[in-house]
């Protein structure tokens, strides 16, 4: 099978003579992908750790910004603050996440990873790890290489 990218081989091209054209619906496609990736995911990360990627991403952000308020967390994650919001609520009702006050903002809450918290990213890292393994041997090095590049754009354009 070529790799994505790749110019058709003869044996590719379909009996009609014109190479298979990639699907143009672009938005479609990534709303279908990462759908079926993050369903796969999160029965993985579930049953490695106990966790959702949702909650995994939460977490991979307050490890690497310890003291990161809820509306930073926001931020970083692309969501709306009252997702966040029950995201957190969630995580420290499960002992995985701690909230501070705020050393200058006197509304707003740091938050940190708990041991449990740091125990679950751990747990997950394996799963994580093959799973991307797989994404690796689906589209190839060079391919897997591109489309995080694209992704990483998308994910940072401001239409």
């Amino acid at each position: 099978m070529p790799e994505p990218g790749d110019t058709p081989t003869p044996a590719d091209i379909p009996e009609s003579g014109n190479p298979p054209q990639p699907d143009q619906r672009l938005f479609f496609l990534l709303q279908r992908a990462a759908h079926q990736l993050r369903t796969a995911a999160d029965r993985r990360c579930l049953a490695a750790a106990g966790i959702t990627t949702a909650q995994l991403g939460a977490l991979f952000a307050v490890r690497d910004r310890p003291g990161v308020t809820q509306r930073e967390l926001a931020r970083t994650l692309g969501l709306r603050e009252s997702a966040v919001t029950a995201l957190v609520t969630r995580l420290t009702a499960a002992g995985l996440l701690t909230k501070a006050a705020h050393p200058r903002e006197h509304r707003a809450v740091t938050l940190e990873l708990t041991v449990d918290g740091d125990a679950a990213l751990r747990a997950a890292q394996p799963e994580i790890d093959r799973f991307n393994g797989e994404l690796r041997a689906l589209l190839g090095e060079q391919g897997f290489t591109r489309t995080a590049a694209a992704l990483d754009r998308l994910a940072h354009w401001e239409p």
